[in-house]
């Protein structure tokens, strides 16, 4: 029998409305908001959904935590004001939150609606009982974020995810009750759940039209059904679609299909779905192999905030974000530790990502948000969803895979992270934690045998909740909605969790941190494919895949720095990222660059040589003993500058993909090395700082393919801008990203000095935020000025509705200004 978990060919979809019977509307526009206990209706504020009204304030220590990033909580109200459109009148009436963070409240005209704890899930409410067909309604909605510390990392405040509304008729297809899957490369099922909420048995015709991207018909097929009064029915229908076009990271190829549901002639409900073809199997002993194919998952986990634009992210900042990672080689996302935003699979699917969608951070025990370890002490600040997990986390799984079975993205689903820190049994027997300690959890083996691990194990009371039976609760509630996928989970105690039951819940097992744990697990439990779920960003975890093929391969804590996660003021956010909180890319990103992407490529880094992990002996540059380079999260704090004082030793890091890199200054070569002799793949010189110019150069085959120069720069006179696009739609969510960097006269970066620069803007853009990306930057995001970091910052402006030009003026102190114009059409 073949040791491969095949799951068959797949496609999956994105479901978009479309002009027919149902009508699928925004209701973003027209809410007000305010901040406190009780609502005050003169105290209303007009904003604009989606909504993070925490990220809008200072950072502070007042009534904050730094695990949510200084900013605050509290409780927000939204009020709507709103008649029913013509198209909408005397049908069934339905609203779809993406997201409201979090225990949401919603009222209409007076009554409640419903409520949903969890802040990251989707959740919908029939509206029709409560509505007034004629007049005015009033929808209110309730956020409280009172324990501002409920989160290991910032969540953000309110109504920050889209939301739609939908109208159609007592006969309907079910809310993701469009499923595609194909059964072969040239055979495509469509799965419908239809709904007869009428008094009367009806019969049905389901017209299945499969297109190209290009809208061409590809498929099509009619089904006939009949529906008693009452009745919930799926159909299913199989299509041929010869010689599909796969989809896959290198070509997101995607289908639509579009589903009409006919009740003597006419259209009662039409739905549609875009979809993509695509094989996944899974072997133990080989790895991901995708459309036949082995794919090595080159991943990076990432939280679900934007940085200066809080938790309601625009499209255009996460599709910047994620270009770069594209660029820098990446293949696959993580993410941490909760579903994403509807929005942010969507750019997925297009820009062709593979993705882990991952559940929970906890379960029915806590953990410390404060400490970012086992709960301490039970403190109300800190309350977070293991209070509601025994009541909702079967909704809420089930809400997540409905959703998002559709995306084609999607290749795994996870049930949470790094669990067993909350149950001490599994903590006491690995024997890590003994005093005195034996041995280093990060860098050794086991320090029991099974015998012993298992010992300590069964005599160690479970508790109230036994986390085996809690992971294979989940699992089965994910394949009630979809088996078609593999689950897995962030496991961070392996060692015990492959005996206790946990990992028998799982189709593969995810690795947190547990590198050193490649070959033990492979050797002593071969059944199961492992995937490093979390791994430091570093050579030695990479280097743990390529020797490996048992190891699918790894996600990268973390693509992206994040708010949170502090322990320390003015900390605000994690530096464990490849990118900072402003999408600039640091050392670590162009080292992995060096690894993932084939496209030549040098990158000079620079520091003084006594402020390095670093030092010279007998003519070789050496790690110093007394200060080590880590060896997990944290990268040094390298420049991208080469100004310092003359003759004054400094350390110079390229990392580079060449075959040989020479290193120059100016002019005068200071010798090659070789990247793949190196034992951590980056190659390093000691120079003596001469003012002028530093130069590396990369060569293949003995000839130049790439080189890298910083100069030496003199003081700041000017500005530099830099945008992503100078044209935009005039849609109210479009973002223009500009970079603000500080020159000096020859124009030259300047980017060993900072200072104050201002932003000033007329016409028809907004500055939603200011970031520099530096993780001890406290100055707050919405201002119009910012202090640079290594010499620049970075500017969101985002479109209204008004068409024309826009202007961006950037000033400081001794600066020339600086002038863009935007046109917004």
């Amino acid at each position: 029998m073949s040791r491969l978990l095949g799951l068959g060919w797949i496609c999956w979809a994105l479901v978009v409305s479309v002009q027919g019977e149902r009508v699928v509307a925004s209701f973003n526009d027209g809410w007000s908001f305010q901040l406190g206990e009780v609502p005050e209706p003169a105290r209303y504020e007009p904003v604009k959904v989606p909504h993070d009204w925490s990220v809008a304030f200072p950072f502070s220590t007042n009534g904050t935590g730094g695990c949510t990033a200084f900013l605050p909580g509290g409780v927000g109200w939204y009020e709507k004001r709103f008649e029913l459109p013509p198209a909408f009148r005397g049908r069934r009436v339905r609203i779809d939150f993406d997201g409201v963070y979090n225990n949401a409240e919603v009222w209409l005209n007076g009554k409640k609606v419903g409520e949903r704890p969890y802040g990251y899930i989707p959740f919908s409410f029939d509206l029709t009982p409560f509505l007034n067909q004629a007049g005015e309604n009033t929808m209110v909605v309730k956020a409280d974020r009172s324990a501002y510390m409920d989160c290991r990392w910032y969540p953000g405040s309110g109504i920050y995810r889209e939301v739609q509304w939908v109208a159609h008729e007592e006969v309907y297809v079910e809310q993701y009750g469009l499923f595609v899957t194909t059964v072969s490369n040239e055979r495509v099922r469509v799965e419908t759940t239809l709904v007869n909420d009428s008094s009367q048995a009806v019969a049905l015709d389901v017209e299945i039209d499969l297109q190209e991207a290009d809208g061409r018909s590809a498929a099509f097929q009619v089904s006939s059904v009949s529906l008693a009064a009452g009745e919930r029915k799926q159909v299913v229908a199989f299509l041929s679609l010869p010689q599909a076009s796969v989809w896959s990271p290198d070509t997101p190829y995607l289908y639509r299909a579009e589903v009409s549901v006919q009740q003597e002639l006419n259209c009662v409900d039409r739905v549609a779905t875009l979809f993509g073809v695509r094989d996944l199997q899974y072997d133990p002993a080989r790895g991901f192999f995708l459309n036949g194919e082995r794919t090595v998952l080159k991943g990076v986990c990432l939280h679900h905030e934007g940085g200066a634009v809080g938790a309601a992210v625009p499209d255009d900042v996460w599709e910047r974000r994620l270009r770069y990672l594209k660029e820098m080689g990446a293949n696959a996302i993580r993410t941490a530790h909760n579903p994403p935003s509807r929005a942010f699979l969507d750019l997925c699917d297009r820009m062709g990502f593979l993705v882990q969608d991952e559940a929970f951070d906890e379960w029915f025990n806590p953990k410390d948000k404060k400490y970012n370890f086992n709960q301490r002490v039970t403190d109300e600040r800190s309350i977070g969803y293991s209070e509601q997990f025994g009541a909702w986390a079967e909704r809420d799984v089930k809400a997540m895979v409905l959703r998002d079975r559709n995306h084609p993205s999607i290749i795994m689903w996870s049930i949470g992270n790094e669990i067993e820190w909350t149950y001490p049994r599994y903590g006491n027997a690995t024997g890590y934690w003994n005093k005195p300690r034996v041995a280093n959890y990060y860098w050794d083996l086991p320090p029991h045998d099974l015998a012993t691990r298992k010992e300590i194990f069964e005599a160690t009371a479970p508790g109230e909740h036994v986390l085996a039976e809690t992971a294979d609760a989940l699992a089965q509630w994910i394949k009630e909605v979809d088996d078609s996928r593999v689950v897995t989970a962030n496991v961070v105690m392996p060692s015990v969790s492959y005996f206790s039951g946990y990992i028998d819940a799982l189709d593969i097992v995810g690795y947190s941190y547990r590198t050193v744990l490649n070959e033990w697990g492979g050797e002593h439990y071969p059944d199961k494919l492992i995937v490093g779920t979390e791994n430091w960003p570093q050579w030695n975890e990479w280097r743990g895949v390529l020797e490996n093929e048992h190891i699918a391969g790894l996600f990268i804590w973390t693509g992206i720095d994040y708010l949170g996660e502090s322990r320390s003021w003015p900390k605000r956010s994690t530096e464990s990222g490849l990118m900072s909180t402003a999408g600039f890319r640091k050392p670590a990103y162009w080292f992995f660059k060096s690894l993932w992407n084939d496209e030549p490529m040098v990158r000079l880094n620079t520091q003084r040589l006594i402020d390095s992990n670093y030092k010279r002996v007998n003519g070789e540059i050496v790690e110093n003993p007394d200060n080590p380079r880590d060896k997990k999260w944290w990268w040094p704090h390298l420049k991208r500058h080469w100004n310092y004082d003359q003759h004054e030793p400094i350390y110079v890091e390229v990392h580079s993909n060449c075959e040989e890199v020479e290193l120059f200054v100016n002019e005068r070569s200071l010798g090659c090395r070789v990247p793949m002799e190196s034992e951590d793949r980056m190659v390093r010189w000691s120079v003596p700082f001469a003012a002028g110019a530093l130069k590396a150069v990369g060569r293949n085959d003995g000839q130049v393919v790439t080189e890298e120069v910083l100069k030496t720069a003199g003081e700041p006179v000017g500005i530099q801008l830099s945008p992503d696009r100078r044209v935009v739609e005039a849609d109210g969510v479009s973002v223009v990203h500009v970079e603000a960097q500080l020159i000096d006269a020859a124009g030259n970066a300047v980017r060993h000095v900072d200072q104050m620069v201002s932003f000033a803007v007329e016409g028809g853009l907004t500055n939603i935020g200011v970031d520099n990306g530096w993780y001890e930057s406290v100055q707050p995001f919405r201002s119009k000025e910012g202090m640079t970091h290594q010499g620049r910052c970075l500017i969101h402006l985002q479109a209204g509705h008004e068409v024309g030009m826009a202007t961006l003026t950037v000033s400081g102190e001794k600066l020339s200004e600086k002038r863009m114009n935007v046109r917004i059409r």
